[in-house]
């Protein structure tokens, strides 16, 4: 994914040094030297009818982090329908893109990383535009960009659970959405957010910490199947590298 031209570079360039339009959470933060991607990949509901929301979780996901006290100017979205938010400071959803996006802050952020896809997938990996992100792939990604720092990666997708080997390390923690045998809920026309997307929205607020974050959106997603009788349950994998544990900050969620 390298070797991207003058014009992508210049583009990647211009939009990292845009501030974000939402508020930023007090400094001082142990994330505000975080490098952060927060990727919809996609905007099809399971029907193929058009969803927001993919685009929905993105978009209050980084606004999320920003509260947990995420420095804005290094968050960067991505959407497949860019065009579709006017002002929001967008990148096509695109894998070349995505890396040097990643590469790019994570040279001005350098504490950590975190990145945040949501979309459909299968068992090769995450869509990503018309492309498919796999599993081999992303890990290269984060690799390059990210090497030893801590680094929390959350896959929101149908059978995200075959990322868990490849993306596991003593420096990560990896969350996915699903068993790589299992799908997902919740993204039809009228969803507001993926179900494991609204867990994680809904547990940032209660928690202080990505590990629990984890567990706790695990355990929302649970009592949301059961609910509304989804089946089989998605069951959500959760991996922490044992060297992440001492280096991954507590956050202070600001109202």
């Amino acid at each position: 994914m390298k070797g991207v031209g003058g014009k992508i570079a210049g583009a990647v360039a211009a939009l990292l040094t845009a501030a974000l339009p939402i508020e930023a959470a007090a400094a001082g933060s142990q994330f505000s030297g975080w490098a952060a991607v927060v990727v919809a990949g996609d905007f099809h509901a399971h029907s193929g009818a058009p969803t927001e929301a993919f685009d929905n979780a993105r978009h209050d996901v980084a606004q999320a982090l920003v509260k947990a006290g995420f420095d804005p100017k290094n968050i960067q979205q991505f959407s497949v329908r860019p065009h579709n938010y006017p002002g929001e400071n967008l990148l096509p959803s695109d894998p070349i893109l995505i890396d040097n996006s990643l590469i790019a802050l994570a040279k001005q952020a350098k504490d950590g990383c975190l990145v945040y896809f949501s979309s459909h997938g299968n068992t090769d990996g995450i869509l990503v535009g018309d492309r498919l992100f796999s599993p081999d792939g992303l890990s290269k990604m984060v690799d390059e960009a990210c090497g030893v720092r801590p680094t929390v990666v959350i896959l929101s997708a149908c059978y995200s659970g075959v990322f868990i080997r490849a993306l596991s390390d003593s420096n990560r923690a990896v969350f996915t959405a699903a068993r790589p045998d299992r799908s997902s809920f919740g993204c039809s026309e009228s969803d507001r957010y993926p179900y494991y997307d609204d867990c994680i929205l809904q547990s940032f607020p209660k928690v202080g910490d990505f590990s629990a974050l984890a567990t706790t959106a695990r355990d929302c997603v649970a009592a949301k199947e059961i609910a509304t009788g989804a089946k089989p349950p998605s069951e959500p994998q959760i991996s922490v590298g044992a060297g992440l544990r001492p280096m991954l900050p507590f956050y202070s969620f600001s109202k």
